[in-house]
């Protein structure tokens, strides 16, 4: 599995993990995202049950297994979480937030050590070592009960699905080129965002915040002017085509 610094603060850096080359091509490629501060780490999305062996072994390469604290799930969908019954195994004294909406479908992964930390439909903080990061309401997007995390020091956004590209393990893990990058978005932004109501709100939001890093849980990496394109296409992009 591919692993990168993307930042590093004084008191804290990001590092992404992706493009397992060895993931079966049925399986969808998803991008995880860890946080380290101190001694206390965030791992955002961990990925489905057929990853956990690589991203542990990637993660020990990088910090001790137990400054591996918290978890994030932006949603329940099974590449965010399904290897929560081998994290629980592994991490019995951790923490996972994630939306209060889902936690009786989440536990379904197998979930008895681990504690379930619900994140209130208005969002929240956590604060890991030295950063506190933000929870931000992503509603809709795609889930009902769905959030992103900010961090205002570093100016990263995770964003989950949103952002999301479906391109092959080899591909470079940045945008290189916005305007060719449109075709590998525009029909699953189209097809899974079910709300231009909820988009709008989203990117209306998302304008508010000083973003340099755009980290969505699929595809490529948004950075500095691109972040800006990237709202102002998605803003302006007709979605829930399925109803059509």
């Amino acid at each position: 599995m591919k692993t990168q610094l993307l930042v590093e603060t004084p008191t804290h850096k990001w590092l992404y993990f992706g493009r397992d080359p060895e993931k079966n091509d049925k399986i969808i490629d998803t991008n995880q995202y860890l946080v380290q501060s101190g001694n206390q780490s965030l791992l955002m999305d961990p990925g489905g049950i057929e990853l956990f062996a690589p991203m542990l072994a990637s993660l020990v390469r990088h910090i001790p297994l137990e400054q591996l604290t918290y978890l994030f799930a932006s949603h329940q969908d099974p590449d965010i979480i399904s290897s929560l019954g081998l994290w629980d195994q592994t991490l019995p004294k951790a923490k996972l937030y994630a939306p209060w909406l889902w936690e009786g479908f989440i536990r379904h992964f197998g979930m008895n050590n681990i504690s379930y930390e619900p994140i209130k439909d208005k969002g929240g903080k956590l604060q890991v070592g030295e950063v506190e990061l933000q929870f931000v309401p992503a509603h809709y997007l795609h889930a009902s009960g769905n959030f992103h995390v900010y961090d205002p020091v570093a100016k990263v956004l995770m964003s989950g699905d949103v952002g999301a590209a479906l391109e092959p393990a080899e591909a470079d893990i940045f945008v290189d080129d916005f305007a060719s990058h449109i075709s590998k978005m525009e029909y699953f932004h189209r097809r899974w965002m079910p709300s231009n109501r909820a988009k709008s709100n989203w990117v209306a939001r998302m304008r508010d915040l000083d973003i340099q890093y755009m980290c969505p849980q699929h595809g490529r990496i948004f950075k500095g002017p691109q972040v800006k394109a990237f709202l102002d296409w998605f803003d302006s992009l007709d979605v829930g085509i399925g109803l059509d």
